[in-house]
């Protein structure tokens, strides 16, 4: 359900609620949070509440740091893991300045202006996403020992895969907060999984992206686990992906997906740097199903952008499959700038390259240098995007330098 503020007051009140976390982001897409009383939630309607901008990742220095966070109704849920008697509860919230004005590194408020300029121009895009993470072992003082859970490989099923119940804990833990999932298995590494959300509007489909993170970790150390977002936990094992999927609704069958995927693929040399931020991100790049090439097909695992198979004759479900972005993405700006590319796309009526029909793993050098590769690192990604006009028109320079480093 989707509340008012007048209706959150109420429920707040009827309900037994003693706490509520307001959650945001940092620059990366790291959830933070301060709770809050009962007793101030009317004022952070009104006026927001303040925090110190100056201690979180990117958020700039201590002068003229205070922040103000505004939650937003319409997100709120009950942390299901926590007492029924003295409930907590969380919203996502934007920020701005003191004086009101909008604060620029707000990656929630930059895919919220995305979604409104997909609007202006007549398209409503939708977003899905897959994510996978490592179980591990923890030591006796609950920290990770990256020893895997299990041993068992691609869709296995217990006994070798040992993360059922806590994958179903934390599918259960989702739906009590409102987010519906498609989709859970074992994943190909030892100790890996994959939980897989429903599509929504890009703004939920982020917020969802980012509560499935901290259920997940959440879920994990009550089960003496310890669960890894990292890109490449291990050399010897494969990453982990953050696969996003890109629908528009439109009533046209599909017949505009495929300017959306040529703008998308256009810019990816461009956006790459924000959805894979790390080093470790190109150690997953090109190895076990990660791509390494800017290429599309249909059904074939090995691109970056893959077609599915579609599973009915809703126009809505005809999604095109982003691959390259990893588990440390923020998902906000990842969903931001690919809207902006896909609109670029719609907008120049672009053309989509041949699709390469090939298995991009196996094939000759010959065969593979026909195509542009991603970023081979982190600072091949980074003069990407400090050379890209794209990139300076639509991301405000304050998060670029932020992911630049300066």
């Amino acid at each position: 359900m989707s509340y008012t503020a007048t209706e959150t007051l109420q429920y707040v009140m009827e309900e037994d609620v003693k706490f509520i976390r307001l959650a945001f982001v940092d620059l990366f897409g790291r959830q933070k949070n301060i709770s809050i009383m009962p007793n101030e939630l009317k004022r952070a309607f009104e006026r927001g509440v303040a925090i110190d901008a100056s201690a979180i990742d990117g958020f700039g220095g201590s002068v003229h740091s205070d922040l103000m966070l505004h939650p937003d109704p319409s997100t709120l849920a009950v942390l299901p893991w926590r007492p029924e008697h003295g409930r907590v509860v969380r919203m996502f919230c934007t920020l701005t300045h003191a004086d009101g004005r909008p604060f620029l590194c707000d990656t929630r408020s930059f895919l919220i202006n995305a979604v409104e300029a997909a609007k202006k121009e007549g398209f409503d895009f939708r977003f899905s996403s897959e994510s996978e993470f490592y179980l591990f072992n923890t030591d006796e003082e609950g920290r990770s020992t990256y020893s895997p859970y299990d041993g068992a490989g691609y869709m296995d099923i217990a006994p070798l895969d040992r993360g059922e119940n806590v994958r179903r804990e934390i599918c259960l833990d989702l739906e009590d907060m409102g987010i519906v999932t498609k989709g859970s298995f074992h994943a190909e590494g030892p100790g890996q999984n994959q939980i897989d959300l429903c599509p929504s509007e890009p703004l939920k489909a982020a917020d969802d992206a980012v509560t499935f993170r901290s259920v997940v970790s959440t879920v994990a150390p009550r089960n003496g686990l310890w669960a890894d977002f990292s890109p490449k936990p291990a050399k010897s094992r494969p990453g982990n992906g953050f696969h996003v999927g890109i629908s528009i609704k439109d009533n046209t069958r599909g017949e505009k997906l495929p300017k959306i995927i040529a703008g998308i693929l256009k810019r990816v040399p461009d956006m790459t740097l924000f959805m894979n931020s790390s080093e470790s991100s190109y150690f997953r790049l090109g190895a076990n199903k990660a791509p390494k090439y800017i290429t599309w097909s249909s059904e074939n695992r090995s691109q970056l952008i893959r077609i599915p198979a579609p599973v009915s004759d809703d126009p809505d479900e005809s999604v095109a499959e982003l691959r390259s972005p990893d588990t440390l993405a923020n998902p906000y700006l990842c969903f931001g700038l690919l809207i902006y590319a896909g609109l670029e796309g719609l907008r120049e009526n672009a053309e989509l390259p041949l699709p390469a029909d090939i298995d991009l793993y196996t094939a000759d050098e010959k065969t593979s240098a026909k195509y542009t590769a991603l970023p081979r690192d982190l600072e091949e990604a980074k003069k990407n995007a400090s050379a890209s006009e794209f990139i300076k028109k639509h991301l405000p320079e304050d998060i670029l330098k932020g992911y630049l480093g300066i």
